[in-house]
């Protein structure tokens, strides 16, 4: 099925009611596993690459480049995204690179500032064909800067989305990142606000700490896309965990990486058939 616009997975999702998993690339092995467990569940994908992941590999394209090429290699429709760039040349950057869709996140500005520059972002991409996606009220737990109880008004989304003609918006509904427990309790009522209000998808950041009865319950009030990044991580890092106890003196980190990437392999999997409403026994795993 080979590299494809995220445009089409999200426009499909959304006509379908159903979610789309997006799952953060940290490295070349989570990029390897996030497809195998959309190949394993036979459902496309978003391969998401945060500025906090091009940070750490010293620059946005050589792990943008592996994992453009693994996306083109998938046997199941697969698409790359550049996630929380508060950097606009970053963004343009991913424009160039191939992405198919850029996240601007000038939610930390202003609200007139943030406007500005997620139309200037906007009008980069659009002129490429690239889909992008912009936030709205703030999301928590991010580098702990956002306040709790932070919520998206549905009338400024509406003006905001007017205003910079993105494709699709990150919403405050109740969700924090990097969160470790799923505890997090999501405002249905909002997220059908929300979705009646506006003439574009709705992204759900934040979602490693919701469960999978809220996660199902968000999507059928109106959720599309599906962030997910800190629980698949918690996987990957306790099979490594586990493989080392299991071998003490191993010294080739193949091994136990294969171990944290199949760990992840299956859960993405396991989510992506949630969010595609198709496991109707939801967990709170």
């Amino acid at each position: 099925m080979t590299l494809t616009p995220t445009r089409t997975l999200m426009q499909a999702a959304a006509a379908a009611g159903t979610g789309l998993g997006a799952f953060n690339v940290i490295h070349l092995e989570t990029a390897e596993a996030l497809v195998a467990g959309a190949e394993r569940a036979n459902l496309p994908v978003i391969l998401q690459i945060s500025e906090n992941c091009a940070r750490y590999h010293g620059a946005l394209a050589p792990i943008a480049l592996a994992t453009l090429e693994l996306a083109r290699a998938a046997s199941v429709p697969v698409a790359v995204h550049l996630d929380h760039a508060e950097d606009e040349q970053l963004a343009i950057e991913a424009v160039d690179l191939g992405f198919g869709s850029v996240m601007y996140d000038g939610a930390h500005l202003p609200y007139a500032e943030n406007v500005a520059a997620t139309v200037r972002v906007t009008a980069y991409a659009h002129s490429a064909g690239v889909f992008v996606e912009a936030e709205l009220g703030k999301v928590g737990g991010k580098d702990g800067a956002h306040a709790p109880g932070v919520r998206t008004d549905p009338a400024e989304a509406v003006s905001f989305v007017t205003a910079t003609g993105v494709d699709a918006l990150a919403v405050a509904v109740g969700s924090s990142h990097a969160m470790t427990e799923r505890v997090a309790a999501v405002d249905l009522e909002l997220i059908g606000q929300l979705h009646a209000a506006l003439p574009v998808p709705l992204v759900l950041h934040g979602s490693s700490g919701v469960a999978d009865t809220h996660l199902v319950a968000a999507i059928r009030a109106g959720m599309t896309k599906i962030n997910v990044s800190t629980h698949l991580n918690g996987f990957f890092t306790a099979a490594i965990r586990d493989y080392l106890a299991a071998h003490p003196t191993v010294v080739d980190s193949r091994k136990y990486l294969a171990a944290g990437r199949e760990a992840v392999a299956a859960e993405a999997a396991r989510l992506l058939t949630l969010f595609a409403l198709l496991d109707v026994a939801a967990d709170q795993r």
